[in-house]
């Protein structure tokens, strides 16, 4: 038999591509129309680290280190929302006052593990323990209490969700509110969770988000001197079409501030 031919046929399996998994295929190639601009960013995370270490051998307890995230970009967003404008049709933005932190949790549906989108309602009203609490409610609550899209449209086969879907997206990209409800004003989502080390990850965003890379540990001045932090991948990414590079760039530095500072956190000692 020549060289390079495949011969007998490889063992191999066929198995059903999950209805979920479709849907979000259609979410994602609509969000990639999306004139996105992402920014690529570490935040020293050592003293979070070590309050929720120490929190962790104190009660037992593992603290969330996304809800610290939720916490802190919460409180950042709240700062300036600006950055959470949403698209109300061809000439007007919304700005809401609440700030609605979206995150997939990962969950199983006929043996593969898809993620359903979790809302932190007002999380800038919010303690680090209030937002722990509801991430840990959501990994175990039925998937309908916690996404309401996954109610809304679970029962639709595929076929028929990717025959309304234009009429979906150009609600979500003219009716705030729509987006607000499914999804929230602004998204995190943590892959760094699923290894260990420095990387960052490009997500497929319609709106601004926070993506979380992975920890590692790397050299950092400190009052000049060099130490061994902990390190974070961040890549942060804004609809340009609303956010310019100015209000992207001083988000950051307040982000950056409110994470390096572990803010929140006092309240695992108190």
């Amino acid at each position: 038999m020549p060289m390079g031919s495949l011969g007998d046929r490889s063992a191999s399996r066929i198995v059903p591509y999950p209805g979920l998994r479709r849907v979000l295929e259609m979410t994602q190639r609509s969000a990639m129309t999306v004139p996105m601009i992402h920014g690529f960013v570490e935040f020293d995370v050592t003293e979070a680290q070590r309050r929720l270490r120490a929190h962790q051998a104190r009660t037992g307890e593992k603290p969330s280190f996304t809800g610290f995230m939720v916490f802190c970009l919460g409180q950042a967003v709240a700062a300036d929302r600006s950055v959470q404008a949403l698209h109300k049709g061809y000439n007007k933005l919304e700005i809401f006052d609440d700030v609605d932190v979206g995150l997939p949790v990962e969950r199983d549906f006929d043996g593969w593990k898809q993620p359903v989108i979790a809302i932190i309602r007002a999380a800038h009203k919010k303690s680090y323990l209030d937002i722990h609490r509801e991430i840990r409610a959501a990994q175990a609550a039925p998937v309908g209490e916690v996404w309401e899209g996954f109610t809304r449209f679970s029962w639709m086969p595929p076929v028929l969700v990717r025959l309304l879907w234009p009429l979906f997206w150009w609600r979500v990209r003219r009716d705030p509110e729509f987006q607000r409800a499914f999804g929230g004003t602004v998204g995190i989502s943590a892959v760094g969770m699923f290894a260990k080390g420095a990387g960052w990850a490009l997500p497929i965003a319609n709106r601004t988000q926070l993506t979380l890379g992975g920890i590692a540990s790397k050299p950092a001045v400190v009052d000049d001197r060099i130490e061994i932090r902990e390190m974070l991948s961040v890549t942060l990414s804004f609809d340009h079409a609303i956010i310019d590079g100015g209000n992207a760039t001083r988000f950051t530095d307040r982000l950056k501030r409110l994470v390096e500072s572990a803010a929140g956190l006092e309240q695992l000692e108190g």
